[in-house]
């Protein structure tokens, strides 16, 4: 199920590849989207204000488990792209051992300081029990959200974006019906989804590891490939760390963009929080190109074809800017009724009234979005790692200073409009750094000479 992607038509490679991740992502936008869903129909708003509040905090370890995973996935890819087999399987080796050692440590970290983090962002009294408990037990589980992630990064490093989703569509409908049994019909309330998500998300872990051992071939380790090397090691942090410290970047923004949310009280908070999700929600087509486009330059730096990538650079250009304008058409034009999915639209005007006026801006500025992540793959595939990390710092600290700057004179209107401007930001600096070239000379691999 492996895929070289150093041959042949850069846009059915990327085409082929992205799908799957596409529906894989949307299956794991599920796990929180129902959560909320759930929770805002049949436990009220209080409840969905309450997971909303914790959500940024639970983006953090999503965040840093993405962004160790894809910062390891690169160097994967590069052996992967060059030939080198052993090297490569080494460096999976040492990759999940990283992976999973800061995976237990933010476990930790996060079921201990849950009530502090929340205290940090200003989350109002009334939903701070419910937000405290959804938060710990997502925590607790954290562990295998971080495993999930690091096989399945590994597995599409090797061009094998379909074994993930395999296993993501079985447990997001384990993950529906747990919510619905625990919480309707045990009526354990943000528990119960908390519970439903953690237990799901063990069985995803678990599911994949079996598989990939026994049918990836690619990726099964023996005792040979099990050797901890160091200067390996040193290479997978150049990549990583920067990877997951733009990942915190976002999310450390999303949770100050959260305490400033939390100050125009619960109502605020709950449409935030739908509007939230239906947006991450609609950019996963732009996510899964985003990724293809990372392991394609990956490969092909690794592999020296640095023309394929300027290839695939255009294609992924055309296809982020014709697909975000469909998706913006949609949510645009029936936005009110996602907002309603999530809260009774009669009950609570102001929520439904919030989320729309969110989502009406940033909607229409999709395609700005789509640019933004084709030079960042591009950057991120080829490991120019400062640039990239750069590029992110400007987004996020724009987004902030216009948001709070803003906040007593427009309300909350400062956070929506916020956003498009650190994209355009963001574009006009990652554009700049790919017409210089800068970023060809940052890999870290080259193909072995009597393979050239």
């Amino acid at each position: 199920m492996e895929k070289d992607m150093t041959t042949g038509s850069p846009a059915r490679i990327l085409i082929a590849f992205s799908l799957p991740m596409l529906l894989g992502n949307l299956f794991q936008q599920l796990y929180n989207m129902v959560d909320i869903i759930v929770v805002g129909n049949f436990v009220g708003a209080p409840a969905l204000a309450a997971v909303g509040a914790s959500t940024s905090i639970v983006m953090l370890l999503l965040c840093v488990a993405i962004g160790l995973s894809i910062g390891c996935s690169v160097l994967v890819s590069q052996y992967y792209g060059a030939g080198d087999q052993v090297k490569m399987r080494q460096s999976v080796y040492v990759s999940l051992l990283f992976i999973m050692a800061v995976g237990l440590l933010m476990s930790v970290l996060g079921a201990c300081f849950s009530g502090a983090i929340l205290r940090l962002t200003r989350v109002p009294a009334e939903i701070f029990g419910d937000a405290r408990t959804y938060l710990l037990i997502y925590a607790v589980g954290g562990v295998f959200l971080f495993a999930y992630n690091a096989l399945a990064a590994m597995c599409r490093a090797i061009g094998d974006s379909k074994t993930p989703l395999y296993f993501l569509i079985i447990t997001s409908l384990m993950n529906i019906a747990g919510d619905l049994i625990l919480v309707i019909s045990f009526g354990w309330g943000v528990a119960g989804v908390a519970w439903a998500t953690t237990i799901s998300q063990a069985v995803s872990a678990l599911a994949c590891g079996v598989y990939v051992y026994y049918k990836v071939p690619a990726l099964r380790l023996s005792s040979k490939d099990c050797v901890f090397d160091g200067a390996m090691l040193k290479d997978l942090v150049v990549y990583a760390i920067p990877s997951t410290i733009q990942q915190c970047i976002v999310s450390f923004s999303t949770v100050a963009v959260q305490g400033l949310v939390n100050t125009f009280g619960t109502n605020t908070i709950a449409g935030y929080t739908a509007a939230c999700k239906i947006d991450q929600f609609a950019i996963q087509p732009l996510l899964s190109l985003n990724s293809a486009m990372t392991s394609f330059t990956a490969q092909n730096m690794g592999a020296d074809k640095k023309e394929r990538v300027h290839a695939g650079l255009k294609v992924t250009l055309a296809l982020m800017t014709g697909i975000s304008v469909v998706i913006s058409i949609l949510v645009f034009f029936f936005g009110k009724e996602l907002i309603g999915l999530f809260v009774d639209s009669q009950s609570v005007p102001e929520v439904i009234a919030t989320g729309v006026s969110y989502i009406a801006v940033v909607s229409m500025c999709y395609f700005l979005l789509g640019w933004q992540f084709s030079f960042a793959s591009v950057l991120r595939g080829a490991g120019d790692m400062s640039w990239f990390l750069s590029g992110s710092l400007l987004n996020f600290g724009a987004r902030l200073v216009f948001a709070y700057a803003m906040a007593a004179s427009i309300g909350f209107l400062s956070i929506v409009w916020s956003i498009p401007i650190g994209w355009v930001l963001c574009i006009v600096f990652f554009a700049l750094r790919y017409k210089n070239g800068g970023w060809q000379n940052k890999v870290k691999i080259k193909k072995p000479e009597t393979e050239q």
